[in-house]
């Protein structure tokens, strides 16, 4: 006869730890009483040590704001009045939740979410990123474009925040200050300004479902995501202190404002005024967002707008160079990893900047360029051991073979 194992921890049977078996399983003592305890305190005992959970209960570390534009220096070339707006708004959402009890008053402060407005490729998710790492808080990204009203086919808005429960590791504490980033939010623009007759579930539906977690409120999500079902167990989450960030290109903008300047105006002897200041984008007001087809009610709740430039040809070779992450580092580690040292000529870079500026794809079209430059040279890696690849502009252009050394 076998002797009789736990199917649980899979002890075997002894004087001090014996077990109980039934028709199809068997259990020790020691696995009866660690379920005891859980049952009765609703907790696993021992997993997690106290020095644990004063980490996880700690709040988050304040920075001012002129220290977080520092660390988004570090990542993001360029857009300082961008990088400004949203160190504020973060260091005074942050200082609003940790800090509101110093003043014993009855004034309460409300939370500013932001609106981001830039070209693709500009920095917009990346600044949102770079925030939420350094300051330790979960961050959610979304795209609006697979957003539906509740009822249709396509993502519920508060599966937004379930996401965010599963960037905080299912803490749904920790979650309920972090930062929710929603991206290509002016793809779910209505069609006209005026309301139209018939729904438009991905379209004004998504926008009048996100007011009420982007003002505030305590929400029923489902654990996994998916859809609500009756019975289901729901997560309760109280979305304000839920920092919201938007962000979007808003392709056509620029067109709303040179009109609403008086550009364009038809006739003789009249000033040609569509050439207005060279960032146009940086004067969009309230209403203007409003023709575009965001509805009143949520600009109302984006309370801080920032607008991002295009990126510059100095701008893209900046960013191939000069952040931590940059991806010039990036290509130069991998090749020493191998023993090979990499150089870029600057005509070289140039020529790649030149490229990306050409596709219209900004900062994220960088890479892909790289990529196909490099794919050769990386193929043979390895066989150019103790040797030096410099890339000029006419590997660049592909006219020539990288020079080596």
């Amino acid at each position: 006869m076998s002797k009789l194992e736990c199917d649980f921890c899979g002890t075997a049977d002894s004087h001090d730890n014996p077990i109980i078996s039934g028709d199809n399983a068997s259990i020790c003592k020691a696995c009866v009483n660690a379920a005891h305890e859980i049952m009765v305190s609703g907790k696993e005992p021992d997993l997690v040590d106290s020095e644990t959970k004063k980490e996880e209960s700690a709040p988050v570390q304040l920075r001012t704001p002129a220290q977080l534009k520092e660390i988004l220096d570090d990542y993001v070339v360029g857009q300082n009045r961008a990088k400004k707006v949203l160190s504020v708004a973060v260091y005074n959402h942050y200082k609003r939740i940790f800090r509101h009890n110093e003043i014993d008053d009855d004034t309460e402060i409300n939370k500013s979410n932001v609106l981001l407005i830039g070209p693709t490729g500009s920095g917009k998710t990346l600044l949102a990123q770079t925030i939420a790492k350094y300051l330790d808080v979960p961050l959610a990204i979304a795209d609006a474009t697979s957003l539906t009203e509740a009822g249709y086919v396509g993502d519920d808005v508060e599966n937004v925040v379930t996401r965010l429960i599963q960037a905080a590791d299912g803490d749904v504490k920790k979650a309920e200050t972090g930062i929710i980033f929603i991206d290509e939010v002016d793809k779910v623009a209505r069609m006209s300004e005026n309301r139209s007759i018939t729904r438009d579930v991905s379209g004004e539906g998504v926008q009048q479902a996100l007011l009420k977690i982007v003002e505030g409120a305590t929400v029923n999500v489902p654990p996994k995501g998916g859809r609500k079902h009756p019975g289901q167990d729901a997560i309760q989450v109280d979305t304000t202190n839920i920092l919201f960030i938007c962000g979007g290109a808003f392709d056509g903008l620029e067109d709303i404002i040179k009109k609403k300047k008086g550009g364009n105006i038809l006739g003789f002897n009249q000033e040609k005024q569509s050439k207005v200041d060279g960032n146009i984008i940086a004067d969009v007001e309230a209403h203007d967002l409003v023709k575009y087809g965001l509805i009143p009610e949520l600009i109302g709740r984006l309370h801080m707008i920032a607008t991002l430039n295009e990126i510059s040809e100095d701008d893209m070779i900046h960013i191939l160079t000069e952040p931590k992450n940059a991806l010039i580092k990036q290509y130069i580690k991998l090749f020493e990893m191998d023993n090979v040292k990499l150089k870029f000529e600057k005509a070289a870079l140039k020529e790649i900047a030149k490229l990306a500026i050409e596709r219209k794809t900004g900062a994220r079209g960088l890479r892909s360029i790289l990529e196909d430059i490099m794919l050769d040279i990386m193929y043979d890696l390895p066989t150019f051991k103790d040797k030096t690849i410099t890339i000029t502009k006419d590997v660049v252009t592909k006219e020539k073979e990288p020079k080596i050394a």
